[in-house]
């Protein structure tokens, strides 16, 4: 299922459920007890991480494929795929080495291990019994039938040592 020597897990909803906070508070406490956890955002729309008028954007708009901007407190890569492929998900995650887990929103139908969030004010049915490799199911609604591990929504420590127990992850302490 995962090819890649970094653990890869997913969180999957449809859209307006608090994937991103929900997401962000579990990397918030995976680094609290000291592991290296990357970042994967899947988008369907267009989005620029550097802002008009900077350098790195003045570059990309000029046409260079590739811009790399590194300072003393990070580095980021744009990578301008014009008639290319997007990546997948794969790809992306060779681009990260070094890491104790990769974190991804989105990919919903690659076969890596999923968190499914499901809010009940969101109006969407949840998708934990429509996707493949589901292991945890997030949500708010007391009615949702499912054998799967079941969190609340805000109970992002239980989460955190969930993943961690799944992945074998050694901590510091959750």
């Amino acid at each position: 299922m995962n090819p890649s020597p970094t653990p890869v897990l997913g969180f999957s909803a449809a859209s307006g459920t608090g994937k991103t906070t929900l997401m962000a508070a579990v990397i918030a406490h995976l680094h609290q007890v000291g592991l290296r956890v990357a970042a994967i955002k899947h988008g369907h729309h267009p989005a620029d991480p550097d802002m008009p008028g900077k350098d790195t954007f003045r570059f990309r708009q000029a046409g260079a494929a590739t811009v790399l901007f590194a300072s003393r407190e990070r580095w980021f890569l744009i990578q301008e795929l014009r008639d290319q492929a997007e990546p997948t998900l794969a790809e992306q995650v060779n681009y990260l080495p070094g890491h104790d887990l990769i974190l991804v929103e989105g990919y919903k139908n690659e076969a890596h291990p999923k968190i499914v969030v499901h809010r009940l004010a969101s109006g969407s049915a949840s998708l934990h019994d429509q996707l493949h490799h589901v292991i945890a199911v997030v949500t708010d609604d007391p009615q949702l039938k499912t054998t799967l591990p079941r969190f609340a929504l805000d109970d992002t420590a239980a989460i955190a040592q969930f993943i961690c127990d799944y992945f074998g992850l050694r901590t510091q302490s959750i």
